[in-house]
């Protein structure tokens, strides 16, 4: 791997383990409309694995290709984030109420506020899957 592609992985790396943990500050039950299971630890610790295995590929392609089963597992879980929060940003964008994304402060009080944040969220993390997928080395089939 070139040594700019290895910078590149380890800075993406780096920042998806940042979103990762800032997760840890998502576990309010008021924030949320309907978290997974009705339990928005459970919710947030998802979101938690979701970056964290994310940042993971990054850094194991430093020194190893990706299993296509991984960019196979990783695209569906971040159209199955998309496909669950985009009920949110549609409502944020084109509901009654005016579009927001931070309201007074960052913090989410309106669910529509966390819904459209965990949308681009998977959005993003979808373009980082695209990434590894792009920059992984074709191996050779046996």
């Amino acid at each position: 791997m070139k040594l700019t592609s290895s910078i590149t992985h380890f800075l993406l790396g780096l920042l998806f383990f940042v979103f990762a943990w800032f997760q840890r500050n998502d576990i309010d039950p008021k924030i949320y409309s309907s978290p997974s299971f009705n339990n928005p630890t459970l919710d947030s610790l998802l979101w938690f694995l979701f970056y964290a295995i994310i940042a993971a590929g990054f850094l194991i392609q430093l020194k190893k290709p990706l299993a296509r089963c991984y960019f196979v597992v990783a695209i569906i879980a971040c159209f199955a984030e998309m496909i669950t929060t985009a009920p949110g940003l549609w409502d944020n964008l084109f509901g009654d109420q005016p579009a927001t994304m931070a309201k007074e402060s960052m913090s989410a009080a309106d669910p529509r506020v966390e819904l459209t944040r965990e949308f681009f969220g998977a959005l993003i993390a979808l373009l980082g899957v695209l990434y590894q997928w792009k920059s992984n080395p074709h191996q050779k089939s046996k």
